[in-house]
């Protein structure tokens, strides 16, 4: 791939044509170098890698305003021109290759190319001020996670009239897009939180708060009381309810104390042990679909006691929601990690395809690659992203799949006095055996999405195409039609300029003895899962790593630049112009790392 993040990556708008461009176009790579094939010995074995990456399907984008206006609109800050394309709902526009730039070498935070709007402080949003060291900035020992600052308008100037969007402008605009692939939030007390803080990657990233959390009940999308300021200021429920509601997320806190009031439920779903419960139908559904996020027909009550308390935990950390979200977009906080490996040594190698994996017929452990350039390089230890991994290799893997929509729209599903909201919504399924739908709205002020527009992301477990899945919530909660053919029911609801469907593999949860004949030092790692948090993703990096480095600190606090001892051996070497690394140590192993998408070198047994 020529960016990084595998299917974790964000694009610009362009970028994001010529993603679903690519993964449109089902020609198979041919083999046009089998000179690699020369390169493995008698005593050794190749396993082919696969030629073309199939995790992405039945991508399906559409256009909803008028696109001919947009045929010879360049994106402002693309040097220079590129040629044009044409697809579905995507004709004519100019492509743009996706984000290029290697990591900062540096301790300061640096945007890679296409990440950063090109004039992201020229006015994309004058409400917000993202920068570090701000007093706004919630601590957690001596570490920081930087929280982006919203300056609230004087309400005596009056706001000026929304100006009307059109398609050109998003194609003129599509550098203040970040559209990330996969749709997650972080929970303040999530791992991906400690593990950002403990390693102090944290300070190459910030973040702002999900402000609200939000219900569609009755056909109508209301706002949902998660903390305590929240139960008691709210006007929708009656000061029964929220003594209800308070007792029950009381227990919730610390309900493995008191097992005698659910263990006669353990083997009922959670929705059924609400009903058990002193609550009304709307507090069973705020606190089924809202708080605990969990399936109203499959998940346990232990299951659902556990997402109550996980959510309950996470409240106040940062704010009144349980989430953060990544300024600039979940595809920021893989190239979070890349910076900081680069620090140390570490090497990312993009447009570098890879043939196969060497093995050694004797030991039968992995001692090398061989590239594109028909290059052999070796290593101890090899990770694996699995949609490297051929057919033949997969033969007994069954995997799920995740449906997911992204919408730019024109205003919220939950209008207020604030436009600058961060909205997390779950829509029940209609019929049963359907999963939920996570909705995730994100406005401008998050540097995802130009300003007057939103950002909407639709997901959930597939059960038949993203399209088939998704289109009847997208049609509940979005007018999908053009100004002309807009009806009166239709005008409250948000307008949808384009829409993008597509379904993407879930292989979270696949053992590696399910993978035909990997050798032992050949560890594989998933793409994203369908949860809403990241802690499979977390909980799976440090699973491989504690497997190559039992005993080893896994992602410890980096050293003080004072305590890093450079090797003079290897200063020589680098000014011989050969690649080395940063060490602490002076013994090293070499590492060699393929993961979503990126090749990484390292050269460091500790970082």
């Amino acid at each position: 791939r020529n960016y990084y993040g595998g299917n974790w990556a964000s694009f610009s708008f362009s970028g994001l044509l010529s993603w679903i461009k690519e993964n449109q176009q089902k020609t198979d790579i041919s083999d046009e170098r089998e000179d690699w094939r020369k390169l493995i010995l008698e005593n050794e074995e190749a396993i082919p890698l696969s030629k073309k990456d199939k995790t992405i399907q039945h991508v399906e984008d559409f256009c909803f305003d008028d696109q001919d206006s947009a045929e010879d609109v360049e994106e402002a800050g693309a040097l220079p021109k590129l040629p044009t394309f044409g697809a579905s709902g995507a004709g004519g526009l100019a492509q743009e290759s996706e984000k290029e730039s290697p990591p900062a070498e540096s301790q300061e935070p640096e945007k890679a190319a296409g990440s950063e709007p090109a004039s992201a402080m020229e006015g994309n949003d004058p409400e917000i001020t993202a920068e570090k060291e701000s007093s706004h900035s919630s601590a957690f020992g001596e570490s920081t996670l930087e929280l982006g600052k919203t300056e609230a308008v004087p309400s005596e100037i009056s706001a000026p009239e929304p100006k009307k969007i059109t398609y050109s402008q998003i194609v003129r605009e599509g550098r203040r897009f970040n559209i990330d692939l996969v749709s997650k939030l972080l929970y303040s007390r999530g791992l991906l939180i400690d593990l950002l803080i403990k390693s102090n990657v944290s300070r190459y990233a910030e973040f702002k708060n999900a402000t609200r959390i939000l219900a569609f009940r009755e056909g109508k999308v209301e706002q949902v009381p998660c903390s305590r300021a929240d139960v008691f200021n709210s006007r929708q429920l009656t000061m029964v309810e929220k003594r209800m509601l308070m007792k029950f997320l009381t227990f919730c806190l610390d309900y493995e104390q008191h097992p005698d009031e659910y263990q006669d439920y353990e083997n009922s779903t959670f929705a059924q042990f609400l009903r058990t419960q002193k609550l009304t139908p709307s507090l069973q559904h705020f606190i089924l679909h809202s708080i605990a996020m969990v399936s109203e027909t499959e998940s346990s009550t232990l299951e659902g006691l556990q997402a109550t308390k996980k959510f309950l935990q996470c409240l106040g950390r940062y704010g009144n929601t349980p989430f953060l979200f990544p300024l600039y977009g979940q595809g920021e906080i893989p190239q979070c990690f890349c910076r900081m490996c680069a620090v140390f040594g570490g090497i990312y190698c993009l447009r570098h395809p890879v043939q196969c994996l060497v093995v050694d017929k004797e030991s039968g452990r992995c001692k090398a690659i061989v590239d594109h350039f028909g290059q052999r390089i070796s290593a101890n230890y090899f990770i694996v992203e699995d949609s490297y991994l051929s057919e033949s290799t997969c033969t007994n893997v069954s995997y799920r799949q995740i449906s997911r929509a992204v919408l730019i729209t024109d205003q919220s599903v939950l209008n207020t006095d604030s436009e600058q909201q961060v909205s997390i919504l779950t829509v029940p399924p209609v019929d049963p055996g359907k999963p939920a739908v996570c909705v995730i709205e994100l406005c401008s002020s998050t540097m995802t999405c130009m300003k007057d527009t939103y950002l909407v992301h639709l997901t959930c477990p597939s059960t038949k195409t993203a399209r088939e899945d998704l289109e009847p919530v997208v049609q509940k909660l979005f007018n999908l039609n053009t100004e002309k053919e807009t009806e009166n029911e239709e005008l409250e609801k948000p307008r949808v300029f384009w829409a993008v469907y597509f379904n993407m593999r879930d292989s979270s949860g696949v053992e590696k003895n399910f993978y035909n004949g990997l050798p032992s030092n050949v560890y594989v790692c998933s793409g994203p899962d369908s949860a809403l948090g990241n802690d499979c993703a977390v909980k799976q990096a440090e699973t491989i790593f504690q497997e190559m480095f039992p005993g080893e600190d896994f992602c410890p606090a980096p050293p003080n630049p004072e305590d890093i001892i450079y090797d003079e051996e290897e200063i020589a070497a680098e000014e011989s112009g050969f690649s080395n690394s940063l060490e602490t140590k002076p013994e090293s192993s070499t590492e060699e790392c393929s993961s979503g998408g990126d090749t990484t070198v390292k050269e460091d047994n500790e970082e």
